[in-house]
């Protein structure tokens, strides 16, 4: 059976470019190892999908071709797939600034692009592996584990390396070395750190208790990125948006910067309180500025409890560097395990910013995930998936 364009992943992107090109005439199929399409849209945000952000720009993402993503970015705006839910009747939410996530269920991401797919003829088929792929005469063959298939273009949307247990490979990448494009390093991205045995006992303690912080990676003496978000201490590590965020700059060995109190200066505010309430402990101001778990565990940890006029410059100077600027080195990440994203793929070098199509075999193309762009937190990896896949299938 000949189809104009066989996609290899009915994922985010995957959906979205078989959509636009159904559309646009062409005879599409998806393929798909698994047995649902859209496996990480229903589990992402907790169910509920954060399905784009309306802050997205090309600065929210990482690539070592960082002008590659900016056109496919400023074609397909998040306002476009607002306005694509907002016409299946899609209820949302905005639960940070930017970040819209479905106020009930996932299911209704994938219910649209479903539907979307159907109305533009577009044929799905789920457990089906991908055994090879070759190139054709002028066209590309796909062979599976129910036939072979010849197509005018094959479109490599199969995704990332994070979540094995949901059938994630790096097939994608495998195919993209096949055809001589690089790879460049990939590491889990938007994930969770793990901690050496003493700090790991310590947040095992304290699971649960959530702050909000500010946290920078100290590389070489350097400071990189800074984020000011939750930080939640979990019984392995460290977790939250906050930890998740700047696990993207993170490397071994690299130290984390976190400031506790991002909304004081704390040497000038202990000072302060020393002088207009010097009977009071310690202990007593650490409890209203963070959860009363980690303040009595700060001072565990440090000692020094007692009343502020007690305290000496010297020691709350020290204090304040704990507060302001904790030094703590990971000794790893919870890895693709638990991962959101890949850090990092297919070189896009020599991938068309317009078309996605490979120089030199414009019947190959790669969208989404595995190319290395990869966006932070909050909606930025799906609006990526989005406005990927329509430029891509705009131009089969």
């Amino acid at each position: 059976m000949t189809y104009d364009t066989v996609i290899l992943g009915a994922g985010a992107a995957g959906l979205m470019c078989a959509l636009t090109a159904g559309y646009a005439g062409r005879r599409v199929l998806v393929i798909d190892h698994a047995k649902r399409p859209g496996r990480k849209i229903l589990m992402s945000g907790g169910g509920r999908c954060n399905f784009t952000n309306l802050n997205s720009t090309p600065a929210n993402f990482f690539s070592a071709n960082p002008h590659f993503c900016i056109s496919a970015l400023k074609r397909y705006r998040p306002e476009h797939f607002v306005e694509l839910v907002e016409r299946h009747g899609v209820e949302y939410v905005e639960k940070a600034p930017g970040q819209l996530f479905c106020a009930d269920s996932a299911k209704e991401i994938v219910r649209v692009l479903l539907t979307e797919c159907e109305w533009a003829g577009v044929e799905l088929r789920l457990n089906t592996s991908v055994e090879r792929l070759e190139r054709h005469g002028e066209g590309m063959r796909v062979v599976t584990s129910r036939g072979a298939i010849d197509c005018g273009a094959a479109v490599v949307a199969t995704g990332g390396l994070p979540i094995p247990t949901m059938g994630a490979t790096g097939f994608g990448f495998e195919l993209a070395r096949q055809f001589g494009l690089e790879v460049t390093e990939t590491r889990p991205a938007l994930v969770p750190f793990t901690l050496t045995s003493q700090w790991k006992a310590r947040a095992e303690a304290l699971s649960g208790v959530a702050c909000e912080v500010a946290v920078r990676v100290i590389q070489d003496g350097r400071p990189r990125g800074h984020y000011r978000e939750p930080m939640l201490f979990t019984h392995r590590g460290l977790s939250g948006p906050a930890m998740l965020q700047i696990s993207s700059h993170w490397r071994p060995g690299d130290e984390l910067a976190i400031d506790l109190l991002p909304d004081i200066e704390a040497f000038e505010a202990l000072c302060i309180a020393r002088r207009e309430t010097p009977r009071r402990r310690l202990s007593s101001w650490l409890g209203e500025q963070l959860p009363r778990r980690l303040a009595q565990a700060l001072i565990e940890w440090h000692g020094g409890d007692g009343v502020l006029a007690e305290r000496s410059n010297a020691e709350l100077e020290a204090w304040a560097q704990r507060l302001g600027d904790w030094r703590l080195k990971p000794a790893g990440t919870e890895g693709w395990r638990t991962a959101e994203v890949t850090l990092g793929g297919v070189d896009t070098r020599r991938i068309s910013s317009q078309s996605f199509a490979v120089e030199g075999l414009p019947q190959l193309r790669f969208i989404g995930e595995v190319l290395d762009v990869t966006g932070e937190l909050g909606g930025h990896n799906f609006q990526w998936a989005w406005a990927s896949g329509v430029a891509c299938g705009s131009a089969l």
